[in-house]
């Protein structure tokens, strides 16, 4: 029974897999870097969003924005007049915890591919699911708050694993806090040997201009790489 189970969840990531590849193949003949930016509830990945989507060097950025319900996030990055499609798991999906393959393939159709170079899907707040499934994304980003402890790389390994950059956000708030910095990174590392990773405030707006050109670098190696 118990490889039963497993097999069918092997079976479940393949396919994923699969329409993946295929997500993948569509965002680059149209010439779209893709960025899956992915964190626990409430750590400040749109609040991130919000201070760079707007002017990335270089790059029209447009946002693909994952909730389980609602448009509260979408509407507040369409405020900076960038093309933002909303995706909602509960209607069609049961409330998932993540954006799997074939959710986002279900939004192709309402991404302006041809008027955008950089997407960034906002996953669903969950440190474990969304690690699990790919969806056709270029690099992968993790947005850890300082609020959340430096156990979580080692509480949520594959998440942490997964990822090409680590922003370490809130850290305006660590003097109001019994946090240890340096132990979170050792953390990290322990999980994700060199893994990127910038160290930020959405609120004070510290390391943001490393975020936002970051993300113009990104985009500039995919579209010298789609040239080739």
């Amino acid at each position: 029974m118990h490889r039963t189970k497993v097999r069918i969840v092997e079976d479940a990531l393949d396919a994923n897999d699969t329409i993946a590849r295929a997500n993948r193949a569509d965002f680059d003949r149209a010439g779209v870097t893709v960025v899956n930016l992915m964190s626990a509830p409430g750590a400040g990945k749109t609040a991130l969003l919000e201070r760079v989507a707007g002017d990335v060097p270089g790059a029209r950025v447009g946002v693909l924005e994952g909730d389980v319900q609602g448009s509260m996030d979408a509407e507040r990055l369409a405020a900076l007049h960038v093309p933002v499609t909303q995706l909602n798991t509960e209607p069609s999906f049961g409330g998932e915890c993540h954006l799997d393959a074939n959710m986002v393939r279900s939004a192709l159709d309402a991404l302006p591919l041809q008027e955008i170079d950089l997407l960034v899907i906002e996953n669903v707040g969950n440190l474990v699911c969304p690690a699990e499934f790919k969806v056709g994304e270029d690099v992968r980003v993790m947005v850890s708050s300082v609020t959340e402890g430096e156990d979580k790389p080692l509480k949520y390994p594959l998440m942490f694993r997964t990822c090409d950059l680590v922003l370490v956000n809130k850290i305006d708030l660590l003097p109001h806090l019994d946090y240890d910095l340096d132990r979170f990174l050792y953390n990290l590392d322990q999980v994700n040997p060199g893994a990127q990773r910038l160290l930020v405030s959405a609120r004070t707006g510290d390391g943001i201009e490393a975020w936002r050109q970051w993300l113009a670098d990104l985009a500039a190696r995919t579209g010298e790489r789609a040239l080739l």
